[in-house]
């Protein structure tokens, strides 16, 4: 006769698709900040590689272009030749704009993994008890997430949430200072 040992006891929660005397809406709430979190790692790991594959198709055609424009230099003066370096300042700028595009796909990673580093505070504070019902520890939950914004236009957008609770309000928020941000400057914000 097999030995029966306690995990063959053990009976699977209560969910929404079958609700007992056990079901629970945090334990709901949890399972979906979880299903969203697994969502975003899942997107962001699918194009990482894609993203890799591009950095380095990028960085040697790159190369290949300044070989073709120091050997066009070598070459006597021609139309060929201004055609050849006119092309090559050209490519130039536009492989700039992409180096650009990169940046902002580094910077759009980086918010996703905070997306998922505040989730997954939020689930802790979510299903626990003792900090559920705690104002200091709902404080500190919002102090950690604002302290991972690094630019102020992301920090402002948080307060204006925090402090309205309207979505609408801080993304318009957000919108503006950047738009008064690309007014003010044409350099980049490096992160």
């Amino acid at each position: 006769m097999p030995e029966n040992t306690a995990s063959d006891f053990t009976t699977t929660p209560s969910t929404a698709a079958r609700p007992d005397l056990d079901w629970s809406q945090v334990r709901e709430t949890i399972l979906m900040l979880n299903l969203a979190m697994a969502q975003i790692e899942m997107a962001l790991k699918d194009s990482s590689g894609s993203v890799e594959v591009l950095t380095n198709s990028f960085t040697g055609m790159y190369g290949n272009l300044m070989a073709l424009v120091e050997a066009a230099h070598t070459l006597p003066e021609s139309p060929v030749k201004q055609s050849i370096e006119e092309a090559g300042v050209a490519v130039s700028g536009q492989m700039q704009h992409a180096i650009v595009a990169f940046q902002f796909y580094d910077r759009l990673t980086q918010r996703l993994s905070h997306v998922c580093r505040s989730l997954e505070d939020l689930s802790g504070i979510v299903n626990d008890p003792g900090q559920l019902y705690n104002p200091f520890s709902w404080h500190a939950l919002q102090q950690k997430i604002r302290a991972k914004y690094t630019m102020e236009d992301e920090k402002l957008m948080f307060d204006t949430l925090v402090s309205t609770g309207d979505v609408q309000a801080a993304l318009e928020r957000y919108l503006s200072a950047r738009q008064g941000q690309a007014g003010d400057s044409s350099d980049i914000e490096l992160f």
